[in-house]
């Protein structure tokens, strides 16, 4: 069990725009505006196989684009492809619109609603093994949480989900992975370019947290056990093997191995995180095909909302709209 949440993990934080509420509060190491110039290890370094879909509705189409909400510096640039429909465009789509994305009180609203009021502490709440872990992550990641300016007799303030949700942003960060060249804020810092596009989100920053303040006790006690449990050097080999099969376009590969686990070990939490939300979404996505308003609509939202049977994209098929993937690279 410990190892299909190990693989799940990383899509946790990976799927939920909400984490980088407080991601986007961190130090990043770089600008998602303007990503670093390559060097000549990357210059070498073919750009991601997007996973990019084109759903059609007469002369008006969205384009459906699956993020990876962290990226390193060297997966840009983007493909073609993407460059190709972000030229087309003539609105974006996000989880979350990007004014919202960019407010700090927006941040400040998610501490609020982790931090805990009655005076306690997280260890309270928690196991004595499960404590004990948290102790000795602690220690071991204190360098990491002090240079994330997160002091880290600070965690025992918060309520478990949060504790968890640190943890796996550290851990991807220790990959390399920076939450300010997550492939949202990249396109949603060329949306406002000299020719800003019309930006909205499919959800609310409040709609975002109160998922994660939902969570029961014991939800929030696993998650933070399977983030401590995939911390370390099995955790960077899973975070790395998940960042590969994006980066190779790989939606059968991440089908299988990201949302499949999920849905078979943790039926209730899949849902809530992918199904739930993806069927509030399809309403608004055909809303936005019917727009006459807007010919070509980029959408940009976790890669795991797009795949298999309860993704957005077989959902919209299913629904009698024209889908196609647009893949260039991909074996014809």
């Amino acid at each position: 069990m410990r190892d299909v949440f190990r693989r799940c993990r990383p899509v946790l934080t990976g799927v939920l725009a909400a984490a980088l509420l407080w991601a986007g509060s961190l130090p990043a190491q770089s600008s998602a505006a303007q990503p670093p110039a390559a060097s000549s290890s990357t210059e070498a370094k073919l750009p991601p196989v997007p996973l990019l879909w084109k759903v059609s509705n007469g002369e008006r189409s969205l384009y459906l684009l699956g993020s990876f909400h962290l990226l390193k510096p060297d997966d840009y640039p983007l493909s073609d492809d993407v460059t190709t429909v972000q030229a087309a465009a003539d609105r974006l789509v996000l989880e979350l619109s990007p004014g919202e994305m960019d407010s700090p009180e927006l941040a400040m609203k998610m501490l609020a609603a982790a931090m805990r009021h009655d005076g306690t502490m997280l260890d309270s709440d928690l196991p004595p093994k499960l404590a004990a872990g948290l102790q000795a992550w602690t220690r071991d990641n204190a360098g990491a949480l002090k240079k994330a300016q997160i002091p880290p007799q600070s965690l025992q303030m918060f309520h478990p989900w949060f504790a968890g949700l640190t943890i796996s942003l550290v851990e991807m960060g220790n990959f390399g992975l920076d939450p300010a060249l997550g492939l949202d804020n990249h396109v949603a810092a060329a949306a406002r370019g000299e020719q800003p596009l019309p930006s909205l989100g499919l959800e609310t920053g409040d709609e975002q947290i109160a998922f994660l303040a939902g969570m029961g006790l014991e939800e929030q006690l696993q998650f933070l056990d399977e983030a401590l449990g995939g911390s370390g050097r099995d955790g960077q080999e899973e975070i790395a093997k998940l960042h590969g099969m994006w980066r190779a376009g790989d939606a059968d590969g991440l089908w299988q191995q990201m949302a499949v686990p999920m849905r078979d070990a943790y039926p209730d939490l899949y849902a809530r995180i992918n199904v739930q939300r993806n069927d509030a979404w399809i309403p608004k996505l055909e809303a936005l095909l019917a727009d006459a308003g807007f010919r070509h609509t980029l959408v940009v939202v976790g890669a795991l909302h797009l795949l298999g049977e309860d993704g957005v994209v077989d959902k919209l098929r299913g629904r009698g709209y024209r889908v196609e993937r647009i893949c260039s690279a991909c074996p014809r």
